[in-house]
């Protein structure tokens, strides 16, 4: 039951264009624990990877060492992920500094700026987003 669950977890994930995956996405397929231990044993597979609490990502191997990795980039996982669940995502202050010219520091993207609040933390590898609060 579990290994048919896992392919049509699998099935569903190669259909869609989006990189990024919620448990919710696949609670019409089983229940809430079933679910999380098909997309745990997909992780282990190194067919997705976990970059927050119930949140996965696509992955491909990298053509440099082998290892996998998720298809896109950290900060648009994250910004899309945060769509996903909900919150409302700006330039950051760094990125508007650096589009406006006051400065010549290029961002990383890894600093977004958020309406509201968040507490997960967004991220693989030791490598994380940060959050700035903005209140417009």
């Amino acid at each position: 039951m579990a290994n048919t669950l896992e392919k049509r977890i699998a099935t569903r994930i190669a259909r869609r264009k989006s990189a990024i995956f919620i448990r919710e996405d696949f609670s019409d397929l089983a229940g809430y624990d079933q679910v999380g231990r098909a997309l745990r044993s997909l992780a282990l597979q190194g067919k997705l990877i976990k970059i927050a609490y119930g949140i996965y990502a696509k992955t491909r191997r990298s053509l440099i060492t082998g290892e996998v990795i998720p298809e896109k980039s950290l900060p648009s996982l994250a910004k899309e992920a945060l769509q996903r669940l909900g919150v409302e995502t700006a330039p950051s202050t760094m990125e508007k500094d650096y589009n406006a010219g006051r400065t010549t520091q290029v961002p990383t993207g890894r600093m977004i700026a958020v309406k509201g609040r968040i507490q997960r933390k967004i991220g693989y590898n030791g490598a994380y987003v940060s959050f700035e609060r903005i209140t417009k």
